[in-house]
């Protein structure tokens, strides 16, 4: 694929054949354009990702790191009580694109654009993220139904009650981005 998204990719994306079987579905926030160009970019990482998710063991895993291929691609099981949207900080990354599946529970996503953000804090690089104040913040529900991919330009806060503050258990698939 060139770095030129066309019809031909947008098809190849609506098809699904890129989830390796995971029945959920990409929730309609998702970058296709640039999801299409780091797929295209590092095809074998993006499939590992996917094929994890997919597998009949990932939902059992414990809350912590796990390692799929280094420091290229990981994921974090956490498992959390959901807060108020105020009380969870606005979070941008630069090394890593995120894909956000719920296992169990329902939050909120919030989601706008890197541009419309305000007063970053200072970058970390042993984490890969900096926090900021959000623009015109959206929010979009998160289910077990869905996933949502988080790149280097879409500012999130993730977390978020959906009415009452309940607990919820999601994996955080970090993608090295090419």
């Amino acid at each position: 694929m060139s770095n030129k998204v066309n019809n031909y990719d947008l098809a190849w994306y609506a098809k699904g054949d890129w989830k390796e079987g995971l029945q959920a579905q990409p929730d309609e926030t998702v970058n296709k354009e640039e999801f299409i160009r780091q797929y295209a970019a590092n095809p074998e990482l993006w499939r590992k990702a996917f094929r994890f998710l997919a597998s009949p063991e990932f939902p059992h895993l414990a809350a912590g790191k796990h390692v799929i291929d280094g420091e290229n691609l990981f994921v974090n099981i956490n498992e959390y009580i959901t807060k108020n949207a105020e009380d969870i900080p606005c979070e941008g990354h630069i090394k890593y694109a995120d894909i956000q599946f719920m296992i169990s529970g329902e939050e909120l996503m919030g989601l706008t654009p890197l541009s419309d953000t305000r007063n970053p804090t200072p970058y970390s690089e042993e984490k890969d993220v900096y926090f900021m104040e959000p623009g015109d913040m959206r929010y979009y529900l998160a289910d077990t139904s869905l996933f949502f991919i988080f790149f280097p330009d879409d500012a999130h806060r993730p977390a978020v009650k959906v009415k009452d503050n309940a607990s919820v258990k999601k994996a955080i698939v970090k993608v090295r981005i090419a």
